[in-house]
């Protein structure tokens, strides 16, 4: 492989990446799909209920970014490298230390959202909306953490291995169930948003027991080692990419949460409206998590064997790959903002301000693409100081620039949503940059 390596043109390597990004992709439209059924069935119930779900979402959003993105990019890019460097023995003990870690994880979810959910979400987004937070997060996570972390682990394991259709495959099952799932309980059997929660747990069991038999019968190419010692090297070697990775994912979220809580003071319309607007702009990551996932496999192959020439000709060709996508959607959802937010949103005011929302945030879409398939990239390659920077600047520019566009120059609402654009496309400009050879290149 290494031989042939230096020889791979640009058509080469996006053929590799596509053969990768096309199974994972597809699974990440059924579950862009199943998410916005889930938000239709929750602007059904009501706009206390649309508030309610808009405090809980950068928490389930945070769930999935950790469990599938950022400690899964963590074993993807270790599994990856243990394998390119022909070192299968270490791929097979790996599996144990990402299971507990992964189980760690989902007891810390557990202990936030379900056992202190009140305060989190009143905090947020005020008494009313928490009080249609609540139960959906104590079903969500308290059914759903586990399996979710499981089912999300487990997978990453197959994708190092580069089995990113035997991964999707599965993990399709759960959100073709999901949906009918989740409405089914929330409407017909009167559930409201607990059932929406509940949907979502029993989704992801079926997917976990499934993912853990598949893998333990050796599909990753090997049968992981369960009985074997403890090596904090294998700890560190997950966590130096995922534990990185696990802080941008909080950051990224913690955007949604400080612009949500500034939104507060304009009423729980503006905190249900951003919440459509906060939906939208997230589904941008599972639209560039088929192209990430296969970035961090084919990059940390590649700088396992040495060759970092083609690890920054993958990130580029990766990343003008998903800025393409998501440039598609943003300009689209910026044209007709107001029918997008129409999907989701049958309450009059919320749709109004929901459109307005992503009139000014759609067309950031494109560099939200590129930031994401680079952020991808960097776990591959163990690079993720710039990722990092790219993460704070979006936090600042988004609530602090927020701040001053909307109180110091009288924006208002506005002065947030264009505070939230530029964030998003400062991370993307950022994040890119890096990929360079004084950056990516063998540690000397």
């Amino acid at each position: 492989m290494s031989a042939a390596a230096p020889r791979l043109g640009y058509a080469g390597v996006a053929q590799g990446i596509l053969t990768l990004a096309v199974p994972t992709t597809m699974q990440s439209l059924l579950q862009a799909a199943a998410v916005l059924v889930e938000t239709v069935v929750a602007a059904r119930l009501g706009r206390e209920a649309l508030a309610g779900y808009a405090v809980v979402l950068p928490f389930t959003l945070l769930l999935g970014q950790m469990s599938a993105g950022a400690i899964g990019g963590g074993v993807v890019s270790a599994i990856a490298r243990a394998l390119g460097a022909k070192r299968p023995d270490e791929a097979s003990a790996m599996v144990l230390h990402a299971l507990t870690i992964a189980m760690l994880f989902a007891a810390a979810f557990i202990l936030a959202m379900v056992v202190f959910p009140r305060p989190i979400f009143t905090a947020i987004g005020g008494p009313e909306a928490a009080a249609e937070a609540v139960p959906y997060a104590v079903a969500f996570f308290g059914l759903g953490a586990v399996p979710a972390w499981l089912a999300n682990t487990l997978a990453s394991v197959l994708r190092g291995a580069g089995r990113h259709g035997l991964a999707a495959r599965i993990n399709s099952m759960a959100w073709l169930v999901f949906p009918a799932l989740g409405w089914l309980l929330a409407e017909p059997l009167g559930l409201g948003m607990a059932g929406l929660g509940l949907g979502f747990g029993l989704a992801m069991w079926g997917a976990a027991l499934m993912m853990g038999w598949v893998v333990m019968r050796g599909a990753a190419g090997f049968r992981p080692s369960l009985l074997v010692p403890f090596q904090l090297a294998l700890f560190r070697r997950i966590l130096a990419v995922g534990a990185v990775a696990c802080a941008l994912a909080t950051v990224a979220n913690l955007t949604t949460i400080l612009v949500t809580a500034q939104l507060k003071s304009y009423g729980p319309v503006a905190v249900a409206a951003y919440g459509v607007s906060a939906r939208l702009e997230f589904l941008m990551i599972p639209l560039a998590f088929g192209v990430g996932s296969a970035l961090t496999a084919l990059v940390g192959r590649a700088v396992g064997a040495g060759d970092w020439d083609l690890a920054r000709r993958t990130a580029w060709v990766g990343g003008g790959m998903a800025f393409l996508v998501c440039a598609v959607v943003g300009v689209s959802v910026a044209l007709a903002p107001q029918r997008f937010a129409g999907f989701f949103a049958s309450d009059a005011e919320v749709q109004a301000i929901a459109g307005l929302a992503l009139a000014y945030i759609g067309p950031a879409f494109a560099g939200f693409g590129l930031g994401m398939a680079m952020y991808f990239a960097a776990m591959g390659a163990g690079r993720m100081r710039w990722p990092v920077v790219a993460g704070l600047s979006r936090l600042g520019i988004a609530v602090l620039g927020g701040h001053v566009l909307a109180n110091g120059l009288g924006m208002g609402m506005v002065g947030h949503f264009l505070a939230v654009a530029l964030g998003i496309t400062a991370y993307g400009v950022l994040a890119a940059s890096a990929v360079r050879g004084a950056v990516w290149s063998a540690p000397r």
